[in-house]
């Protein structure tokens, strides 16, 4: 995603999410994390930790004997470019159709739609 272009697998977007919940990790603290919840090995995350840095997802950095991984990108702009890329592929750009789709496939809480309605008077001008 070094020029937004690169999209991150399910694989590799757990391990995004583990960096964006603990900051720079090792490949044991991000095996630990991820092994707790599904079975893999140390060497799967090591590998792709290798590949998401030739990819440009993630940096290391190799001054010390145990190398410490870090996002490229924040969460908020991962997030972001997974959704424009949805919205252009699957919903022919229009932002109201990604919208009622997501709304109508998963059932949204009080305070969530609270916060749609919120944002939608922000982005009307409170119209």
């Amino acid at each position: 995603m070094a020029d937004q272009t690169t999209k991150p697998t399910d694989g590799e977007l757990a391990i995004l999410t583990v960096l964006w919940q603990l900051g720079p990790s090792t490949v044991r603290q991000i095996f630990d994390v991820l092994s707790a919840e599904r079975d893999l090995g140390y060497t799967t995350v090591l590998k792709m930790l290798q590949i998401m840095t030739d990819k440009g997802l993630v940096t290391r950095n190799e001054t010390e004997r145990t190398h410490v991984y870090t996002e490229r990108f924040s969460e908020a702009d991962t997030q972001s470019h997974l959704v424009k890329d949805l919205a252009d592929r699957a919903f022919g750009g229009s932002a109201m159709r990604l919208v009622m789709s997501a709304l109508s496939n998963k059932r949204a809480s009080r305070k969530e739609l609270a916060e749609i309605r919120r944002l939608l008077d922000a982005a009307g001008g409170g119209k």
